[in-house]
């Protein structure tokens, strides 16, 4: 192992900085009474120099290499039928309530955050090892000295602005006077997801920590995680050396709780200098490829019992050790007493089919993933109204790392009584250039043509109103194909077509097309836009090639194998759209160009808050013929997903009419997103929520100079709920709400 140096050269720089290791307001541990109670102003004048000096201790290791060892025991306390919903749960024996699992794992680390974590051995007394709904490896790769733990959703009472959101206690003093070391307890000011309980132990002089616990909510689980660091001067000092967590799991009537034990055996440890020369290739700086591996097949895994008993760095309990060999006389019973298959066990697989997601491996065909057919949790209302949805994911990988993905989706909007389906096809053929190419085919939204368009335009802004308009929309089934290509890092090039078919909804090939009431009924409205209308057919197709250019500078990335894999830029996305409708091929009869740019940018602003900008410009130009205002950008969302979505990059209450009521636009979204807005307001539903936003919207089109939506949004680990208020032409227009299930969709 390479040996870290000592940091004790650390102790007379500390000794300058805080006059003689004395902190302010601080008095020696003999002074102070021990082994009495500690004077109140011990704790925080601990604290503030641990926080002090955390973000050096947090950026001190560069790399790490450790094998990396975990138990795991379930014991199931109470279930009922409503267990097949838990997504990631393991399939349960009949009978059996106690499970016990083992991994043994390669850890890889490298600064400041890539943790590269592969399989090399599993076994247990269960299909496959349950990591806490998929959340165990957030606990097992922590840096405690972080102003955030489980990949930034709990903030740290080491945190630079903790002691807002933390009091802190000293509950013992340890060790000599010269070796001293204090044991701080600390709790949070108000209830809330991202704030925990629990103690840290401190060694004095050099302020770093030797013992940390923290307890509290992960979603439906209560969490209680100790974590054991190395000793002062050793190697592992500032690395976790062994993990114990317990976790109690409440949902529906059924309770489950796990323990886990994890330890690191570290081979290689690098630390952090200034003169380091850096081990990245020259060619390019946002190659992260070192950091990152391809995760170990899970066929490949050893599952040999020997081999975990020379990997164990403790040995098994003697309930552990009864839970195997339980297994073991079950399975050889099962394998000599094995009988046909009822038919009642078909139909509980179709009833499993029904309530539960599902892998289906067809062999060398590859897998489909559903989701479960019956789910209640797939709903959603907003502004486009009450919807549901179903998706399916076909993966088949080829050799050199080719992928064919196939996604279909169906859905249904109950308000509007409009059914949709769609199916997505991309062949990633060179994925070390992100060279792919894409199908997709299904029906768009309702949509009525540029002749309405031309009236609208007509009508003055005083007697403007939609609903004095009696609309006929065209359907819409469309086929979009196109090739995409990374020609340089975060630069991509998309070439395509699209091809619409649209269809009248109402009337026969006899019937007159009633878009608009008759001239003269309508004061303002042109006596001619009758005969005009009159004069529309009932089929219109479309044919449009399009280029587009996407561009995120700063864009790293790694290579999983020979595919390309982007990860993350500090900068904004922009991206240019232009379509060009060309007259005659499949009897197309659009004629026009569409152009669209649009800017997207996330800025991190820390302490677990981000700020989302999206601005956005389209226009039609060029228009020679009937054609239908269909951006792409700016659209109506039908289907939405929830908090992950555009929820805050799209108008939630703007009537679907006015996406096809111009022929350019402005618009502009900021999201600000934080779990501490109005948190201490909310009284006791405020220990149900995860993150809070707030929304601001604005939209300039003919007839809406501006159109302004302002949001305020709660997520919760059950459901996302936004209340969002509008204003047209300066007038308030309306108040809504946007709502989705998102249980285990996070």
């Amino acid at each position: 192992m390479e040996r870290m140096k000592s940091h004790k050269w650390l102790i007379p720089c500390l000794l300058l900085l805080l006059t003689g290791g004395v902190a302010r307001g601080m008095r020696p541990a003999a002074q102070a009474g021990v082994p009495g109670t500690p004077p109140p102003t011990l704790a925080d004048s601990i604290m503030e120099r641990v926080i002090f000096f955390a973000p050096f201790y947090e950026k001190i290791i560069q790399e790490y290499r450790a094998e990396l060892y975990i138990k795991g025991t379930v014991d199931i306390r109470k279930k009922n039928h409503l267990m097949r919903y838990i997504p990631t749960m393991f399939r349960l024996r009949k009978g059996v309530r106690k499970y016990v699992m083992e991994t043994h794992n390669d850890l890889h680390f490298t600064a400041p955050d890539i943790y590269d974590q592969k399989v090399k051995a599993a076994i247990g007394t269960s299909s496959e090892m349950w990591e806490l709904d998929g959340r165990l490896p957030e606990y097992l790769h922590l840096n405690i000295y972080q102003p955030t733990l489980l990949y930034d959703k709990l903030m740290s009472p080491l945190a630079p602005h903790a002691p807002k959101y933390y009091r802190y206690r000293v509950d013992s003093v340890m060790g000599d006077p010269h070796n001293r070391a204090y044991r701080i307890r600390f709790m949070p000011r108000s209830s809330s997801y991202q704030l925990v309980g629990g103690y840290l132990v401190v060694t004095a002089d050099v302020w770093s920590v030797r013992e940390m616990r923290f307890a509290g909510r992960s979603e439906m689980m209560r969490i209680n995680s100790l974590v054991r660091m190395g000793e002062v001067g050793d190697a592992d000092e500032f690395l976790p050396v062994n993990y114990e967590i317990e976790a109690s799991f409440r949902f529906l009537g059924n309770r489950m709780d796990a323990s886990y034990e994890a330890a690191l055996d570290y081979s290689e440890i690098q630390q952090r200098h200034e003169s380091m020369p850096s081990r990245r290739k020259a060619t390019s700086k946002y190659d992260l490829t070192e950091s990152y591996t391809l995760t170990t097949d899970t066929n490949a895994y050893q599952r040999d019992t020997a081999y975990f008993h020379t990997v164990r760095p403790y040995p098994l309990a003697p309930d552990e050790q009864q839970l195997y060999k339980d297994f073991y006389l079950y399975r050889d019973t099962v394998g000599r007493h094995k009988q046909p298959r009822k038919p009642l066990e078909f139909w509980g697989q179709i009833g499993d089919a029904l309530i539960s997601r599902y892998t289906v491996d067809m062999d060398k065909l590859g897998s489909l993933r559903c989701s479960p057919l019956i789910n209640p949790f797939l709903l959603s209302y907003g502004g486009s109204g009450v919807s549901y949805r179903q998706d399916f994911k076909y993966n088949r990988f080829f050799s050199g790392d080719r992928l064919l993905r196939i996604v279909p989706r169906v859905g249904y909007n109950f308000t509007r009584r409009e059914f949709y389906w769609r199916v997505r096809g991309n062949f990633l053929y060179w994925p070390k250039k992100r060279v792919s190419l894409a199908v997709d085919v299904g029906n768009g939204n309702r949509i009525y043509s540029s002749a309405v368009l031309n009236e609208l335009k007509e009508m003055p802004d005083s007697v403007f109103n939609f609903s004095r308009f009696q609309l006929d929309y065209y359907r819409d089934l469309y086929l979009k194909v196109n090739h995409s290509w990374e020609a340089l890092n975060g630069l991509t090039i998309d070439l395509g077509f699209s091809g619409h078919h649209r269809t009248a909804v109402r009337g026969s090939d006899e019937e007159p097309m009633p878009f608009i009431p008759p001239a003269g009924s309508i004061v303002g409205l042109p006596d001619y836009a009758a005969e005009v209308l009159s004069r529309l057919k009932r089929v219109y197709n479309t044919f449009a090639p399009h280029v587009r250019v996407t561009w995120t500078p700063g864009q790293y990335y790694y290579l999983n194998g020979d595919r390309k894999v982007n990860l993350y830029s500090m900068y904004p996305t922009f991206s240019v759209d232009w379509e060009r409708g060309i007259k005659g091929p499949f009897n197309s009869t659009g004629n026009y160009e569409r152009w669209e740019v649009d800017v997207q940018h996330n800025i991190p602003l820390g302490q677990l808050r981000d700020l989302y900008l999206r601005v956005g410009w389209g226009a039609f130009t060029k228009q020679k013929s009937l054609y239908f205002v269909d951006f792409v950008n700016f659209r109506r969302s039908n289907l939405p997903v929830g908090w992950n979505d555009e929820i805050g990059g799209v108008f939630q209450l703007l009537d679907s009419r006015w996406y096809n009521s111009s022929r350019k636009y402005l618009r502009a979204h900021a999201t600000y997103e934080s779990p501490f807005l109005l948190i201490p307001y909310l009284g006791r539903f405020r220990q149900h929520v995860l993150n809070e936003r707030l929304y601001l919207s604005a939209l300039a089109v003919p007839h809406l100079k501006p159109y302004l939506e302002v949001g305020y949004g709660i997520g919760t680990h059950i459901f996302d709920v936004g209340v969002f208020s509008s204003v047209s032409n300066w007038k308030f227009e309306e108040v809504g709400c946007n709502f989705t299930f998102e249980l285990f969709n996070r």
